[in-house]
């Protein structure tokens, strides 16, 4: 796949928990089937926590963990929306370990978030949306969302 040019990006700042899970369920609320969201940010950051939120905001069977030593879960939608497709590429070492996991037959049907994903996952889809989170000293973390390819003009949530 090509790299796209086209891209749109927020920034937004989570102080709690709390507002991590509020923001993902904000940034749910626009989601649809096909969607790749690719989180990045180091240990501790709230990745799963974003996605924990992202679940409750798409109406999937929980709880939501790391999926690190399994790699993949797959949350079933209880709404009648997307499924979740949960991936933790901590431990993959190649975009080539991604293609194992034969994610491109889940995702045209569901919502796919690979956390750890950033320079593996970019090949799942043309159009992303790209998550960086980064915590702070005083632990609130600064959320920068980068949408990939024209799905997300106007679709980024940039208050809480």
């Amino acid at each position: 796949m090509t790299e796209p040019t086209d891209t749109t990006a927020a920034t937004v700042t989570a102080a709690t928990d709390a507002e991590m899970r509020a923001l993902a369920r904000r940034v749910a609320s626009g989601l649809r089937r096909g969607d790749v969201l690719i989180l990045t940010g180091p240990l501790g950051a709230g990745k799963t926590t974003f996605t924990q939120g992202l679940g409750e905001g798409l109406g999937v069977r929980g709880p939501i963990t790391s999926p690190t030593f399994v790699i993949s879960r797959i949350h079933p939608s209880l709404t009648g929306g997307p499924d979740l497709v949960h991936v933790d590429a901590y431990r993959l070492g190649s975009a080539a370990e991604i293609d194992d996991l034969d994610l491109d037959a889940a995702i045209p049907d569901s919502v796919t978030v690979v956390e750890w994903g950033e320079g593996l996952a970019e090949s799942l889809s043309d159009e992303r949306l790209e998550i960086v989170i980064d915590r702070l000293p005083d632990d609130t973390r600064t959320v920068r969302l980068t949408g990939v390819g024209a799905r997300w003009h106007d679709a980024l949530p940039t208050a809480q």
